[in-house]
């Protein structure tokens, strides 16, 4: 039989090689499954970085293992302007975020705040600050202002015009301070202190693409560019600046 003082030594050595191979295992989890490459997918308003701290928000957070078991069958959510972002591991070494980001078209200020809506005019997020990813949409009429309800304008074809404009203010470079909606329907684009007079939304593509080259030259200018009866077709016959206090 096994004395009890052989019986506490036997249990001390059995705690100390538990002891080591648990010292082990997380050498082997630090040398083998610490993430050194991320890479991120989709994200526009927020820097790599910032996604990267969002999912790895803590020292053991960097271990390839932790983060799979901690965003198996779930994704990232809560997080301003995001929908949700899906944690890929590559390898012990590498993961991938891939970023949805909400199909936000432009904002508008209300109460101090400045409110955020899609494509159908729903208000999907709320924030104090300005993103420079959308255009700041001004002149749309309208009596409230309800997270996650559609603002109630008249004329709600213009959540489309305002989606189109901000698509291809982004193909084309295009980084307008403001858009405004007359009451006419007429469109507006400010650049400092030049502005660029769109007109209806005919033609809003042949409009936009040819207004890429143009605004460089709008610099430090003061009026506005007449482009309301631009066409291809025209080739710039009816591109007009009136200086302002002309």
């Amino acid at each position: 039989m096994i004395s009890e003082r052989n019986r506490k030594i036997l249990g001390l050595a059995v705690a100390l090689v538990s002891i080591l191979l648990v010292f082990l295992g997380l050498l082997i989890a630090q040398e083998y499954f610490t993430v050194q490459k991320v890479t991120v997918s989709g994200a526009e308003h927020y820097s790599k970085k910032e996604i990267e701290d969002m999912v790895m928000d803590s020292p053991i957070a960097h271990n390839s293992l932790y983060l799979k078991l901690r965003y198996r069958n779930r994704s990232v959510e809560n997080i301003p302007f995001i929908e949700r972002m899906e944690v890929v591991i590559d390898s012990p070494k590498e993961i991938t975020i891939n970023v949805y980001e909400k199909a936000i078209a432009g904002y508008i200020e209300y109460l101090g705040r400045y409110m955020y809506f899609d494509k159908d005019g729903i208000i999907v997020e709320s924030s104090a600050e300005r993103t420079g990813s959308v255009p700041f949409v001004t002149g749309l009429k309208f009596s409230e202002c309800v997270m996650y309800e559609a603002l109630p304008v008249e004329n709600r074809t213009v959540f489309s015009e305002i989606l189109s404009i901000t698509q291809l203010m982004n193909k084309y470079n295009i980084n307008a301070d403001r858009v405004l909606f007359g009451t006419d329907q007429s469109i507006t684009l400010f650049f400092n202190t030049a502005r660029v007079a769109i007109g209806q939304f005919d033609n809003i593509d042949e409009k936009m693409i040819r207004l890429q080259y143009i605004v460089p030259e709008l610099d430090g200018m003061k009026g506005v560019l007449h482009m309301e009866n631009y066409s291809e077709e025209d080739d710039g016959r009816y591109i007009a600046f009136e200086t302002d206090g002309c």
